[in-house]
């Protein structure tokens, strides 16, 4: 589900050197990824949680696989946790900033650890990006969010590596190389399709690896490898998860408080905001604004779950961790309820219920549409949540669920279109109103 920065990257050089609340922001990132490697021990226990990593570490993750399911509530929980742990550590290495988008970027891999991104299968895509930074003459640190947000494609990489159609002789280097390649030609692509949805679709990243996804999808089924649906969906932990999603998102309030004795202050000031991207909330009011808004913004979405009768487990957890992480970067409560108000909407209109599994997903995910409410207003935004709720479960069998921003897709064709109407309608209407001020 992502920007590239999710913005499209500079040419600078030179990387400003990280500053202590560039440390302070990741160390933040590693407690709640080590929160959530406990929690998954506390759950089911070492011994359980190591068998459960290996059945993660070898599933095939095409959309939708719940790690849940697949190695057990601890097991998911503990694999998410060590994977953002890591990457976070790449980020340190790397010496990279720590914006909002990279804030986003870090979320969503905690995020999507739970369905789709694991241990194993992101190295290849992000070594991909790094040879491209090398091949460009420029840091690492200035692509770092377009390689971690770019992994979104690697379940195309475990698809290849534990495919039963092939020989390992022959899986293992191709999923490497097929790895590597994408990663080499993601930042270049992205790029160059921000400028379709001009930034009003938040997960730009999402848009890029459904279309890279779509070629590289296209050309392996053209030689007879063909991708098998995967559906995995646990239920019935509601209680334990939702209790700690809850409280997850309470403590990034609290921190934010603590952090910032004027953070209610500018607070207010983020919520006059379209959050079209590049819009860096870190950068413009500050740390503990941002963290407040991240809570406030992943609780709404948790209430929406339950209000529905939704179920709580990896893949809407990552949807909530999604919704939380981008409120770093362009979301807020005002622009996502209209959004999230559309799909429900849309859900009513069409032959499936609003806690059916993919409108779930859809609710949360379509948030990142939130910078069309924002700057064309709540009537927009409920329209854009409506068409969504149509294109989302739609657009997957084009890159055979090999894309797990499959939402971020269908929303940067969403906004890709729709937002050029909108201007258009809006300048008739400005043109028009002209005319009639102007003396005859």
């Amino acid at each position: 589900m992502a920007a590239n920065t999710d913005q499209p990257p500079t040419n600078r050089k030179e990387i400003t050197p990280r500053n202590a609340q560039d440390n302070l922001i990741l160390l933040i990132v590693a407690a709640y990824a080590s929160v959530f490697v406990i929690f998954g021990l506390v759950v089911d226990g070492p011994t359980d949680v190591a068998r459960g990593l290996t059945a993660i570490l070898t599933s095939r993750d095409t959309l939708l696989t719940d790690y849940f399911g697949v190695g057990g509530v601890g097991a998911g929980l503990v694999s998410a946790g060590l994977l953002t742990l890591v990457v976070s550590g790449v980020y340190y290495l790397a010496r990279a900033r720590m914006t909002g988008a990279a804030v986003a970027c870090l979320f969503l891999v905690l995020g999507f650890g739970l369905f789709g991104k694991n241990l194993l299968n992101i190295w290849f895509i992000a070594a991909g990006v790094w040879l491209y930074a090398r091949f460009r003459g420029e840091p690492f640190a200035q692509h770092i969010n377009t390689a971690f947000f770019g992994v979104a494609l690697a379940p195309l990489v475990s698809e290849i590596l534990f495919s039963s159609a092939l020989a390992p002789a022959v899986s293992i280097p191709l999923a490497m190389a097929t790895g590597v390649v994408v990663g080499f030609i993601l930042p270049a692509a992205a790029a160059q399709l921000f400028k379709a949805h001009m930034g009003f679709a938040l997960y730009n990243m999402g848009f890029t690896a459904g279309l890279v996804g779509t070629l590289v999808v296209a050309l392996y089924k053209s030689y007879g490898f063909v991708p098998d649906p995967v559906f995995v969906w646990t239920t019935g932990n509601n209680l334990l998860l939702g209790s700690f999603m809850g409280a997850l998102f309470a403590s990034l309030v609290i921190l934010g408080l603590v952090l910032d004795r004027g953070a209610l202050r500018k607070l207010r000031q983020l919520l006059r905001l379209s959050g079209q991207a590049p819009s860096d909330f870190i950068a413009t009011v500050g740390l503990g604004a941002t963290l407040i808004n991240m809570g406030l913004s992943g609780g709404l979405a948790l209430g929406y779950i339950l209000a529905i009768g939704g179920d709580i487990n990896g893949p809407v957890i990552g949807a909530l961790l999604s919704v939380a992480g981008f409120a770093a970067f362009g979301k807020h409560v005002f622009n996502i309820t209209p959004i999230m108000a559309g799909v429900f909407l849309g859900s009513l209109a069409k032959p499936w219920g609003v806690a059916d599994p993919s409108i779930q997903l859809a609710a949360l995910f379509a948030t990142n549409l939130a910078p069309i409410a924002g700057h064309f207003g709540w009537r927009w935004g409920i329209v854009a949540g409506f068409i969504h709720s149509s294109a989302a479960l739609s657009v997957g069998s084009v890159h055979g669920g090999l894309n797990l921003y499959n939402n971020g897709f269908a929303a940067g064709i969403v906004a890709s279109i729709l937002a050029p109407v909108i201007i258009a309608i809006r300048e008739r209407r400005q043109g028009r109103a002209a005319d009639k001020q102007s003396p005859d």
